[in-house]
């Protein structure tokens, strides 16, 4: 972004296939925001996927620790001696079959604050906000703010009828042009302002 290096937008940037994030969605790191695939994507070795939004805040430091990261656990030791190859190679079955979580989903218009920690195969809802440090375990309602280790709910932000009234308005899905005209009440305004606004 001009005058804030630190600050990216992530779609132009990711590379990899197993990788898709949503037109306007940013990152933000003083040291490295270009290298987000690499250093804040952990374990992706396939197949399943890494999905953002549209219009996300992702803050300084969040990682996506995906299923590579993955160990048994039902046996004596959990070291994977596979992964090592040479004597032990043979064995990579034991490697291979490890529970696969799935795909791991950001919502639209997520915020993730500094130093989150995501599981693999978490779900993260529209409108959801995760408070700083906080080690995401399971899924996280829409407009939900959760914070903690691991993350629990802390409050909506909204009731449920108007969360239902905003996910049926995915103003992110709106064209740029309307987007740009409404900007103040998207920020700022009601549910019933929203919804006064929407496309026709």
């Amino acid at each position: 972004m001009a005058g804030q290096p630190r600050v990216v937008l992530l779609k132009p940037l990711v590379t990899s296939p197993l990788i898709e994030v949503g037109d306007y969605s940013y990152y933000d790191d003083p040291d490295d925001a270009t290298g987000f695939e690499t250093r804040n994507v952990l374990y992706h070795y396939g197949p399943e996927r890494l999905r953002i939004g549209k219009f996300c805040a992702l803050a300084t430091g969040v990682r996506f620790i995906m299923n590579g990261a993955n160990h048994r656990m039902d046996g004596p030791s959990t070291f994977p001696f596979p992964s090592l190859g040479g004597a032990w190679a043979p064995h990579v079955d034991l490697l291979m079959d490890l529970p696969v979580s799935g795909d791991t989903v950001v919502g639209h218009d997520v915020w993730i604050g500094n130093g989150v920690t995501v599981m693999p195969g978490v779900r993260i809802g529209n409108g959801a906000i995760i408070a700083t440090g906080a080690v995401v375990t399971s899924d996280v309602p829409d407009y939900a703010i959760v914070g903690g280790n691991p993350a629990r709910l802390i409050r909506k932000r909204f009731g449920d009828e108007d969360i239902e009234r905003l996910l049926a308005l995915a103003w992110w899905d709106w064209p740029v042009e309307h987007l740009t005209e409404h900007v103040r009440v998207i920020m700022a305004g009601s549910v019933d302002e929203l919804e006064a606004v929407a496309p026709r």
